[in-house]
């Protein structure tokens, strides 16, 4: 479960600090190799609840040994990629590929606690966040240590020993039980909302390509969005099993909340991820293994305050404490410069680690406790799928701010978009009532 679960992190992390070898080496700008980050999260983003609602369907195993296995193609066409197209295309790949593990997880975790009637333990949610978000904040060290050892195309090879590990772990212990529900075969095929699928997907990528590059030449992008989003409501309201039943999650504004908090605790996350990380390489001129050490003090923060605080069901302390340590980490990037002392960088970081590992956390013990038992891959996959909408959000503004080079004025303006969202987030958080209740009883909003 925590191999699978941890490939979406490592490769939405590790090409932080490969960013600039890239462009460099294939001449491309920062406003082209930041498509590099949204193929993934585009893929990711349409790819989990629609694979979440596999997984409610047939179970977790088949699911994860097939998408585990494209984690490795994708990794083998990146290592050998010769231009960026491609290597956009392996990104693409590995966003589908790595979108099993997490909802296979959290469906499991549920299964077993169905079959035993024992909720699953704090500690087990903990071990989940605490490996997603140290694999997600060691990304870049990592991937400074690659580079340095084999150049940029290393941080797509290591895709293939990690997919090798998964799909024999999965075949060997992945219980072969839990196959398809609720009847046989032909039920579960009519519970597969393919018209509906097709008009999320339809919705997600119209809207995500504007916001990729928003400018009036494209204004059929959101149109067409709009137009989509609502036949897909008009379609989930109709079907008889629809793909996300939308009067359910309707109905559970908690859940609601949840993922709209996910959203703009994302965009915070990852702009600091990759804004931050190009700034300390073009803008403060250190070299990709110093930037990704420079993240190092994040990764210890976070692991720290997951463990300690993993075990408390509660999840409101957690988000206030949060959303103010976003507030000031965001701050504190008004005050770089490209004569920064090394160990203020030190400092910023270290800060932003404790929003680091108090949100996911948070939002994950959430979404367990809040979405309907029946639909917890799915609920689990949409709550990914927020964080990358919240992460695509992250690559516009930076890829906004920083046009061709990574500056401090880039940096500055990055930083009133993080301000912003930070806000929103201690707002949603504020005056949610709701969470209070969070961790009493595992049931639905």
């Amino acid at each position: 479960m925590v191999l699978g679960s941890v490939l979406n992190p490592i490769n939405s992390t590790i090409v932080a600090v490969a960013l600039v070898p890239i462009g460099a080496a294939l001449g491309a700008p920062p406003s082209q190799t930041a498509w590099l980050v949204s193929a993934l999260y585009l893929a990711t983003a349409l790819g989990q609840p629609v694979v979440g609602r596999l997984i409610d369907l047939f179970g977790p195993r088949r699911l994860f040994l097939i998408s585990t296995s494209l984690v490795g193609l994708a990794g083998l066409a990146g290592t050998l990629a010769p231009n960026l197209g491609v290597l956009i295309g392996a990104r693409v790949l590995l966003g589908f590929g790595t979108c099993a593990g997490y909802p296979s997880a959290m469906a499991l975790l549920r299964s077993e606690a169905d079959r035993t009637g024992v909720d699953s333990p704090a500690g087990l949610l903990t071990v989940l966040a605490v490996a997603n978000q140290t694999v997600a904040v060691i990304g870049p060290s990592l991937g400074g240590l690659l580079i340095g050892l084999g150049g940029w195309r290393a941080t797509f090879a290591v895709n293939i020993p990690l997919s090798v590990a998964a799909v024999l772990l999965g075949a060997l212990r992945l219980p072969k039980r839990g196959g398809a529900r609720r009847g046989g075969g032909g039920r579960v095929t009519a519970d597969l909302d393919l018209p509906g699928m097709a008009l999320f997907a339809a919705t997600l990528v119209t809207l995500l390509l504007f916001l990729m590059n928003p400018h009036l030449d494209a204004w059929y992008l959101p149109l067409a969005g709009v137009v989509a989003g609502a036949a897909f409501a008009v379609r989930e309201l109709r079907a008889a099993v629809p793909f996300i039943d939308l009067r359910v999650l309707g109905g559970n504004r908690p859940l609601l909340a949840t993922y709209a908090r996910t959203l703009v605790a994302y965009v915070v996350s990852y702009s600091f991820l990759y804004g931050f990380t190009q700034w300390v390489e073009e803008g403060r001129g250190l070299s990709p293994s110093g930037a990704g050490l420079v993240q190092l003090p994040l990764f210890l923060t976070g692991l720290a305050v997951s463990a300690l605080t993993g075990r408390r069901a509660g999840v409101r302390g957690k988000l206030l404490v949060g959303a103010v340590g976003q507030l000031v980490a965001c701050a504190l990037l008004l005050t770089l410069g490209a004569a920064s002392p090394v160990w203020l960088l030190l400092v910023v970081t270290l800060i932003c680690g404790v929003p680091q590992g108090l949100n996911n956390l948070a939002l994950q013990n959430s979404v367990y406790h809040q979405s309907d038992p029946e639909r917890t891959g799915s609920s689990a996959g949409l709550l990914r799928t927020f964080m990358y909408l919240g992460s695509m959000v992250a690559s516009a503004g930076t890829a906004a701010a920083f046009g061709s080079h990574a500056s401090t004025g880039g940096l500055h303006q990055l930083a009133w978009l993080m301000l912003g969202a930070g806000a929103l987030f201690l707002l949603l958080t504020v005056f949610d009532r709701g969470l209070r209740r969070v961790g009493a009883r595992p049931v639905a909003g």
